[in-house]
């Protein structure tokens, strides 16, 4: 669901806030055992939020009633915060910022979601809490370190979530649950009342299912740092444009693929390319190793000693309570002996990096798959440093450049096996990220069967070409329809589902999903838009047709199709003299 269909249902009254508390109660307890949240929804903390939604109108606050969860390691007040670490526990006074103008704004928090314990890791497993699971294949690992957050939304437990994201963790649990995973540059939304995980380089985040949330989300949020917690009404929105960057870069090399989806990743990245070429936006192919050699020195440099400075007197005064894989990374610092002089070869290092990328992407935005595979979480608990590194290829340059990042869902890899990109752009360039987005996921289509006046040469095909469909194949129905003559004028198919029933020919276009509704305008009772099971046993959409049209119009089956029907039905007005 997302923010505007849920303001829609407010507002015709079929549902309420309090009516969709209790349905998000009801799923996080159904959905227990995949371990999402550390603080699940209880009525106890979220009624208060609910009552003063009455002192509140959903036309001043733009998030009136929208229920979101936190992630465990930013504060809310009222509620524990313990970062995935339960002897580190602790009561917070206030909430966060970026939470505080939420509620500002009218949203509910409900929960607050598992994580991988500070804030370390890209998995979702490193939790005493338990390991997130997938939300759509649950052996799979749910990507880190805002696990529970995205899992929360994807799993219709909050309408978006906050993460954090240091070197990934707003972007990869996106990829891994197929959704938007958007960070702005580094101080673009506050961070105050957030446990740092390294903190010169952390960021609050948002999951959510619609670009049009994430950018709300943006406009409430974004803005310097001071106490709004104790604000009456919402802030002015500080709202994004749109516009087209000036190109598109793509790497030039084929990306790296691992673990057992590689290929199916590998085609989904083909695909991807194939989309971002349609997207209006010149495409260019550029070396991007510059980004690789970034993301390098995030592990194995200086910063990890960032982690120790924060945490390393907790991880010393409470032995064998840290996560034992987590306290390993955050020792490693030590280990390897990072002094005042390492890190400011770090940061020369880092600044001639910064240059070269600035320059490459001024008025573009990058473009490069979010995650070059995935693992079970069986996987993951053999190779855990291994496998977390994978997962981070792609991701850890991102916060050291300071750049702004989005998460985009592409096609499915495979079954159940979401695939996703992340577009980056420069600080101050969100506006070219945003339009790049938006015409990208406009290039999202769907198969859709088409059985009668739109396939090729009749005089609807027109409505599917200026919809910007393409034709893609023939095909059939599995033998289970009927097809009737409607008595309209011209007079239209009708394709309607009956056990028994035949096989009838359709043709299969390819549409962009956003155009679908235009087209669907144009459809007259009692046609539609539905499910049609095809011979292979596969269901696209397509047009169906009310039952009820077949009481007064000409049964057509025995002719399989369409056109055969129309060409008997000129032989019947024209018949051949012998």
């Amino acid at each position: 669901m997302t923010i505007a269909t849920l303001k829609v249902m407010y507002q015709n009254g079929t549902m309420t806030p309090q009516k969709l508390i209790h349905t998000i109660i009801e799923r996080a307890e159904r959905d227990q055992a995949m371990n999402i949240w550390i603080v699940p929804p209880s009525l106890s903390f979220i009624q208060p939020y609910l009552d003063r939604l009455a002192e509140k109108t959903p036309e001043q606050y733009p998030l009136w009633g929208i229920p979101f969860s936190v992630k465990d390691n930013i504060d809310l007040e009222g509620l524990p915060t313990t970062a995935a670490c339960p002897s580190y526990t602790y009561k917070p006074k206030k909430s966060a910022e970026a939470v505080a103008r939420l509620i500002a704004a009218g949203a509910i928090p409900v929960g607050k979601t598992n994580l991988d314990q500070f804030a370390t890791g890209l998995v979702g497993t490193r939790s005493p809490y338990g390991e997130t699971h997938n939300s759509l294949k649950p052996e799979l690992i749910s990507g880190g370190s805002s696990s529970g957050s995205a899992v929360a939304v994807a799993r219709g437990q909050a309408i978006f979530s906050l993460g954090t994201d240091t070197a990934g963790s707003g972007r990869v649990p996106a990829a891994l649950n197929n959704l938007i995973g958007y960070k702005a540059s580094i101080g673009d939304w506050p961070v105050d009342g957030v446990i740092p995980a390294c903190a010169s380089l952390d960021c609050v985040t948002v999951f959510a299912s619609a670009l049009d949330d994430v950018y709300l989300i943006d406009s409430v949020i974004r803005g310097k740092q001071g106490d709004s917690s104790q604000s009456q009404s919402p802030p002015p929105p500080l709202t994004i444009p749109a516009n087209s960057p000036r190109k598109l870069l793509l790497p030039k090399e084929p990306p790296v693929f691992y673990g057992d989806y590689r290929e199916a990743y590998r085609k989904a990245w083909e695909h991807a390319v194939q989309r971002l070429e349609r997207s209006g936006i010149p495409v260019e192919y550029v070396d991007t190793g510059i980004f690789g050699q970034v993301s390098s020195i995030l592990y194995d440099g200086p910063w990890i000693a960032e982690r120790w400075a924060d945490l390393g007197s907790f991880v010393e005064t409470h032995p064998g309570q840290v996560f034992p894989v987590t306290e390993q990374i955050l020792r490693s610092s030590q280990e390897r002996g990072y002094d005042a002089a390492s890190v400011f070869t770090a940061l020369h290092q880092l600044r001639g990096y910064k240059a070269q990328t600035d320059a490459l992407m001024q008025d573009a935005i990058l473009v490069i798959p979010t995650c070059g595979g995935t693992y079970t979480r069986a996987q993951v608990a053999a190779s855990p440093i291994s496998t977390n590194s994978d997962m981070g290829r792609y991701t850890n340059h991102c916060n050291l450049l300071d750049l702004s990042a989005i998460a985009l869902p592409s096609d499915f890899a495979d079954e159940n096996l979401p695939f996703g990109i992340t577009m980056f752009s420069l600080r101050g360039q969100d506006h070219f990220l945003k339009g790049a987005a938006a015409a990208f996921l406009n290039t999202e289509a769907v198969e859709l069967a088409v059985c009668g006046l739109h396939m090729r040469g009749f005089p609807l095909e027109k409505q599917l070409l200026d919809c910007g469909a393409s034709f893609v194949r023939t095909d059939q129905t599995a033998p289970c329809y009927r097809l009737i003559r409607l008595n309209t004028l011209p007079p239209k198919p009708g394709l309607i589902r009956s056990e028994p029933g035949s096989s009838i020919d359709l043709e299969i276009w390819s549409i962009p999903l956003h155009r679908l509704g235009d087209l669907l305008r144009q459809v007259p009772a009692p046609l539609g838009l539905g499910k049609v099971k095809l011979q292979s046993g596969a269901e696209v959409t397509g047009f169906i047709c009310e039952p009820y049209a077949q009481q007064e119009s000409e049964d057509i089956t025995r002719y399989g199709g369409w056109a055969l029907a129309e060409q008997h039905k000129e032989r019947d007005k024209n018949p051949v003299k012998g």
